[in-house]
């Protein structure tokens, strides 16, 4: 990368950081709300990042266009310079990071975390000034947490513990371990795929991924993690860890099992074996709670309003020109599940290259990007962190649109009762009319003729 390139390309980073110094300086401190709350102080904030995206977008594209490749030791180095300046600041827009901690204390303690709400009296002798009294729902709701997860709680704080670092700071210094794992990996795809390293800027100096890693050390970074190890496992043509990684995914956040159709290879019997082996396995050690080993995953789903329809954006639209029956709700998630078991089926049917090459991580890349934007555009999650795992395979087939989704993503901030349609709207509505630009406008794939053939 030369001249105007790498002097704008520099700039931008320059702008980035800057803009990152700017978000840390702003005041956090909200009297009777945690952290900034809702209200004036984040609409400032999410102004900012609206910006930081737009400088984000500016690099993309510089990165995307350039004709050499920008070194990766500064593509590394701005994406940690941001990470090491926001993790030492304590969590300011969401305290989902308590729970964490809640849990891990909870099972060093030799107690299942999903027998319990943090209130109950059986875990009165773990309560403490700086962790129980910032837990969300503690009052009434079980973890939602799964096994995986729960598993990283527990290592991560007896850890932390072991080292002697506060909890809130060794849980997002821990995540931030696992972003870094998942960047490494990433390294490995991109040269699988044959594109410069470089590339991984697409994932690392996106604003979501830091200020919801680095910021509020969100589970998801996790989740990100062993999506990254799936898809590396994937494009190398090794089924076994492939769906081993993508257990580990499913049991941080549930939503990646979405993705098993992208990376599995018809007849791969491995990859069905290990997916199903890891999540069983990782159950086991709790199903002494019985039902509840789900957790709050049936409340979570009543209060975000996604089992009756009214936190999902498009019923929500529809909502504006009249009624929406009580089963309105269940057919729409249904029709959901039925388009991505269509593309799925497909997907499985297809034909896709035997070996390992450029060719296969494009492809699985390709994958992956239509099964989770199908399943981020269908469901219309609330909140930014379920957003940044579309960045994975976006460093190999740069998708406007999942670029796009990711980093607007912070608008929905400015929708805490999930009721307004209109934020939501400038979130999904330009992503699809990407989407559907990007398929409407693609050259289909032409096979190389055989030797002899008449050309």
């Amino acid at each position: 990368m030369r001249g105007t390139g790498t002097a704008a390309l520099t700039a931008c980073a320059a702008i980035l950081i800057c803009l990152t110094i700017l978000g840390l300086a702003m005041p956090h401190s909200v009297p009777g709300q945690f952290g900034i709350g809702y209200g004036a102080a984040l609409d400032r904030f999410v102004a900012l990042s609206c910006v930081q995206g737009a400088v984000y977008a500016i690099a993309v594209a510089l990165l995307l266009r350039a004709r050499a490749a920008p070194p990766l030791a500064f593509v590394l180095a701005v994406a940690f310079i941001m990470r090491a300046m926001v993790v030492a600041v304590p969590p300011f827009l969401s305290n989902d990071i308590y729970r964490y901690v809640w849990d891990g204390w909870v099972q060093a303690a030799g107690i299942n975390p999903f027998r319990y709400i943090p209130d109950d009296p059986h875990l009165a002798f773990l309560r403490d000034a700086a962790v129980f009294p910032n837990i969300n729902r503690a009052s009434y709701a079980h973890t939602i947490y799964p096994p995986a997860a729960q598993i990283g709680f527990l290592l991560i704080t007896s850890m932390t513990r072991l080292l002697a670092l506060p909890p809130v700071l060794g849980m997002k210094l821990a995540m931030l371990g696992f972003e870094a794992a998942a960047v490494w990996a990433m390294l490995g795809v991109l040269d699988a795929a044959g594109l410069p390293r470089s590339r991984v800027l697409i994932y690392a100096w996106n604003p979501i991924p830091l200020w919801e890693f680095a910021g509020s050390g969100h589970v998801d970074a996790m989740t990100v993690f062993a999506i990254a190890f799936a898809l590396l496992a994937a494009c190398r043509a090794r089924g076994g860890r492939a769906g081993a990684a993508l257990g580990l995914a499913v049991l941080t956040k549930f939503l990646p099992i979405a993705l098993a159709p992208a990376l599995w290879r018809r007849w791969d019997w491995k990859f069905g074996v290990a997916l199903t082996g890891v999540i069983i396995l990782l159950y086991l050690p709790y199903l002494g709670a019985g039902r509840a080993v789900f957790g709050f995953l049936g409340g979570y789903a009543a209060q975000e309003g996604i089992d009756s329809g009214h936190g999902i954006f498009l019923l929500d639209a529809l909502g504006l020109l009249g009624p929406v029956p009580a089963w309105g709700a269940k057919l729409y998630l249904g029709l959901v599940a039925l388009g991505l078991a269509g593309v799925a089926a497909w997907m499985v049917w297809r034909p896709r290259p035997a070996k390992p090459g450029p060719a296969l991580t494009r492809l699985l890349a390709r994958r992956c990007l239509i099964l989770g934007g199908v399943l981020m555009l269908g469901i219309s999650p609330h909140y930014p962190w379920y957003f940044p795992f579309l960045l994975l395979p976006a460093c190999v087939v740069a998708a406007p649109a999942a670029i796009y989704l990711v980093t607007a993503s912070v608008l929905l901030y400015l929708n805490p009762t999930h009721t307004a349609p209109l934020w939501p709207a400038i979130v999904f509505l330009p992503a699809a009319a990407l989407a559907a630009g990007q398929f409407l406008t693609a050259r289909p794939a032409v096979s190389p003729a055989p030797a002899g053939a008449p050309q």
